[in-house]
């Protein structure tokens, strides 16, 4: 019996100088990396430098995501569509309760009002183009809230680009008079869309048509070059979200040139 209770003893001491180690050399590496970066303030702003980049680059592919995944879902399921938009907010949370991840689920939770108006306007209201500015700009209280609080500055900001683009393409649709098309193609079949998309190209190409649609997409690129003249990873998740209209608007006007 002595035996055994020796036995177990060494055995939780070996244990216990086990986790003491593993312990002491995690904090040996992280005291040696805050080391290396105080002594390169250059490799500090490398990594620095690389994660504002990346929040632009998250923000152009969020604002890409109502369009290519989004409608899909909510065109047959409406009602998945407006639930994920929970889902969306837990993960969110999820991500910000974790300082290494606490910047992308900032990010997603601005993502998540943008969600929530895709998911109600294009699932219940897409027939009325009027209620769409409206319907999207259902977040702007809250993030304004957020940022008179200093809280989700990322998100609110990549929020608000994404409903800035949102303004400019939809004052386009009322100053070339599209939204008759708009109508249409929201209560058309599959046979007449590609008659409707020719229409309303043609309304695109008159020279009104183009002289406003370079002038809001030199607004958009402005605004959206100007933000990324800041350092501020907010600013960049703003302008990606800003630049990324005038990508997302590219498409659609290629979608009805092939049609």
């Amino acid at each position: 019996m002595i035996n055994n209770t020796l036995s177990s003893y060494i055995t939780a001491t070996n244990c216990t100088d086990t986790e003491l180690d593993v312990s002491v050399t995690k904090h040996r590496d992280i005291v040696q990396l805050e080391s290396t970066l105080s002594s390169s303030p250059s490799l500090a702003l490398f990594i620095s430098t690389r994660q504002t980049w990346l929040v632009f680059v998250v923000a152009v592919f969020l604002v890409s995501v109502p369009v290519f995944i989004e409608a899909p879902i909510v065109r047959s399921l409406p009602s998945l569509s407006l639930a994920l938009t929970g889902f969306w907010v837990w993960l969110s949370f999820r991500l910000m309760s974790r300082p290494a991840t606490y910047l992308w689920g900032d990010l997603l939770f601005g993502f998540s009002w943008s969600w929530l108006a895709g998911a109600i306007y294009w699932g219940w209201l897409r027939w009325e183009p009027l209620w769409h500015l409206p319907v999207e700009s259902i977040g702007l209280p809250f993030a304004c809230w957020c940022l008179a609080r200093n809280w989700g500055k990322v998100g609110s900001w990549f929020y608000l680009g994404s409903l800035f683009g949102t303004v400019l393409t939809d004052v386009y649709f009322y100053i070339v008079d599209l939204l008759p098309y708009w109508r249409q193609i929201m209560i058309a079949d599959a046979n007449t869309t590609s008659q409707i998309l020719q229409n309303a190209l043609i309304q695109v190409e008159t020279p009104w048509g183009q002289a406003w649609a370079i002038i809001l997409a030199l607004v958009l690129l402005t605004v959206g070059i100007l933000s990324l003249g800041r350092t501020q990873r907010h600013w960049y998740a703003f302008g990606g979200a800003v630049i990324s209209t005038i990508l997302v608007d590219s498409l659609f006007l290629l979608a009805a040139i092939a049609a």
